[in-house]
């Protein structure tokens, strides 16, 4: 089981998130997107219809509709109702559900940065959990510096 843990430094959640989104998509894989948050929820879902004017990436909330059908599902919980095997915390958030995943992203800023810090460390006590740090450059460009 794998853990990225990406610090949001110089490029927003809103940016990252479709570029990791397409990825697992186009690798025939399913994500779970979770935010405990109901208006973060609802703004994910806009950004996931708009975020580019020249790609369509396939998603639903939970519960609005066939969950099982969606490649990519946006949720309050950690409870893969489209079969995803890859999860996406958004929240700045830890889960420990998460770890039922083959992956797992976990994107936190500055100010979910400590408790970010502290599923680093909760995960080292964790056998089979491969952790990566990835943080941006001066440049913008992610670089996995643990």
């Amino acid at each position: 089981m794998q853990v990225d843990f990406y610090h949001l430094t110089i490029t927003p959640l809103d940016r990252a998130l479709p570029q990791i989104a397409e990825k697992v998509v186009a690798s025939g894989n399913r994500l779970l997107i979770v935010a405990a948050g109901e208006q973060q929820r609802i703004a994910l879902d806009r950004l996931l219809w708009s975020y580019a004017p020249d790609s369509f990436l396939p998603h639903a909330q939970a519960g609005a509709g066939d969950d099982g059908a969606q490649p990519v599902l946006i949720a309050a919980e950690v409870d893969p109702a489209n079969g995803a095997k890859h999860v996406a915390l958004v929240d700045g958030a830890w889960r420990d559900a998460a770890l039922a995943f083959e992956r797992a992203f976990h994107f936190f800023d500055e100010e979910t940065i400590e408790a970010a810090r502290a599923a680093w460390r909760g995960l080292q006590a964790h056998e089979g959990v491969e952790r990566r740090y990835w943080k941006q450059n001066d440049a913008g460009r992610w670089e996995q510096v643990a």
